[in-house]
């Protein structure tokens, strides 16, 4: 009896990878990617070729097709996901723009970030659930223009990560609510494009040509074309379905969304969320996404880093891998012997102005110290979050699940577990994007929503020394406030 296959490709902040499930079992069948060679910059800029971005895609698929074999005949519908919000612009030939994409993490336009927060950041939250920050595409743009980079006129299609590769896919351009959400460019009210976001940046003009239809996520957008079919080695004609953002792909994933849990997102991004019914009035949460739920909103508490710490101090002192962090950090006890690190590489998040740092640096520290203090950090910047969540009332108290490439590594969710005080749900599949992306995909050709189930186990508190944990977190939120006046004197820094 042959078995239906679907495909779920998902383009984070730092790879892209392809994987393919089975209907039914849910089990992962083939997984092919790997890292994306960003270019950063010392001004805070972070981008993605687009030679860089189609290889990839290429070698995604093509891994996958080769380890399929002659199964991929039974391939049945491709769903596309990806990280949220930085740039992809497109001219009139559909080719991006200045030759590449930005990153989410790009930060450039923080200045301009921060001066339209101090004016118009309020009413903004209240129109679009966010208030201005660096990586959103209109900021980038809005940045790109003003420095003679781009000039008007000249983006004629505004899409987003997973779209783009959609685009590639079926030559067709569509995009859902939970990526235009996050982007803070949808109303919170309407669920439509919001022309008041466009215009605080200045680019109202987009609005009337350059944005691509929304539809529901998991609706097909196209099909793969024959040349796309013949380069990839998979069946030309197959559905290509508009996913979402790997974020709500996830939650999806591991049916979270349905269980009021609150999610933590190991991952570049230090990510922190749950689905909860629709407030009368907006909590003062970091952002809060329309994807498209009837009566639901997604209710997010973010930092711009989270391992992305831990993978810039294993390039920083030529760690093997950001696991041979972890496996440093856990040889000294919590709290680094007095070190601690204010872990921001990609800026501040909750903490305006915030940069990353050792703070309390002795002699007797070393590499160890220094793995640890990051780890602790990391850590507790999710757990900061989730407080901040539990305490406004979202999600149920007590359920959280961790997703993401750090939740592979049982002694960090274990870490996360202590400073919650309580027993966490772990999905030490990697891969939940891709799967949540081929779920979509499978709905899309009237699968039930169950069919690709992800394993899931649970990982218990360090019940002895929870107390202790506890009071790392208490301390972490302290000092970090009170490096506020600090962070202002470094360049870039609110003053």
């Amino acid at each position: 009896m042959k078995t239906d296959i679907f495909i779920g490709i998902d383009i984070g902040s730092s790879s892209l990878k392809a994987v393919a499930f089975e209907a039914g079992s849910g089990a992962t069948l083939a997984t092919a990617g790997g890292p994306l060679p960003h270019i950063r910059k010392p001004d805070g800029t972070c981008e993605l070729t687009e030679t860089a971005l189609r290889a990839a895609l290429a070698q995604a698929l093509q891994g996958v097709s080769r380890q399929l074999g002659p199964r991929v005949e039974q391939l049945r519908a491709i769903g596309c996901t990806g990280h949220g919000a930085g740039l992809y612009a497109l001219g009139p030939q559909g080719d991006l723009l200045l030759g590449c994409a930005v990153a989410s993490t790009d930060q450039r336009a923080a200045a301009r970030a921060q001066a339209l927060s101090r004016e118009h950041g309020a009413a903004l939250f209240n129109e679009v659930g966010c208030r201005p920050w660096a990586g959103q595409p209109t900021l980038i743009a809005a940045e790109l223009l003003a420095a003679g980079a781009l000039q008007r006129g000249e983006i004629r299609h505004l899409l987003f990560a997973k779209d783009y590769l959609a685009f590639l896919l079926t030559g067709e351009m569509a995009t859902d609510a939970s990526d235009a959400s996050t982007a803070g460019l949808l109303s919170l009210a309407t669920g439509r494009w919001s022309s008041a976001a466009f215009e605080a940046t200045g680019l109202s003009d987009l609005v009337a040509h350059a944005l691509p239809p929304l539809v529901p996520s998991g609706t097909a957008a196209g099909r793969l074309q024959p040349t796309q079919a013949a380069e990839y080695g998979l069946p030309a004609g197959v559905p290509v379905v508009t996913g979402a953002i790997d974020l709500l792909a996830s939650l999806l994933a591991v049916g979270a969304a349905g269980r009021g849990q609150q999610v933590a997102v190991l991952g570049t991004w230090c990510v922190n969320v749950v689905v909860a019914p629709v407030q009368a009035v907006l909590p003062p949460v970091a952002a809060i996404v329309n994807a498209g739920l009837p009566n639901d909103r997604l209710y997010m508490e973010n930092s711009p880093s989270s391992m992305a710490n831990i993978a810039w101090l294993a390039r920083t002192l030529q760690f093997p891998s950001a696991a041979a962090v972890v496996d440093c950090a856990m040889s000294v006890p919590l709290g680094a012997e007095g070190l601690r690190f204010a872990p921001f590489i990609n800026s501040g998040g909750p903490f305006p102005g915030a940069k990353a740092g050792f703070i309390g640096l002795a002699n007797h520290h070393g590499r160890a110290q220094m793995a640890r203090a990051v780890v602790d950090a990391v850590m507790a910047l999710h757990a900061h979050h989730l407080t901040r969540l539990s305490a406004l009332g979202l999600g149920a108290p007590g359920h959280v699940a961790v997703l993401g490439g750090g939740a592979r590594d049982a002694r960090l969710v274990r870490v996360l577990a202590s400073m919650l005080g309580h027993t966490v749900e772990r999905c030490g599949d990697d891969e939940t994007g891709a799967r949540g992306a081929a779920l979509l995909a499978a709905q899309s050709q009237g699968i039930a929503a169950d069919a690709l189930p992800a394993p899931r186990d649970r990982v218990e508190p360090d019940t002895a020394d929870v107390t202790a944990h506890q009071d790392f977190c208490v301390d972490f939120t302290r000092l970090m406030d009170s490096l506020a006046p600090a962070f202002a004197q470094l360049p870039g820094g609110q003053r």
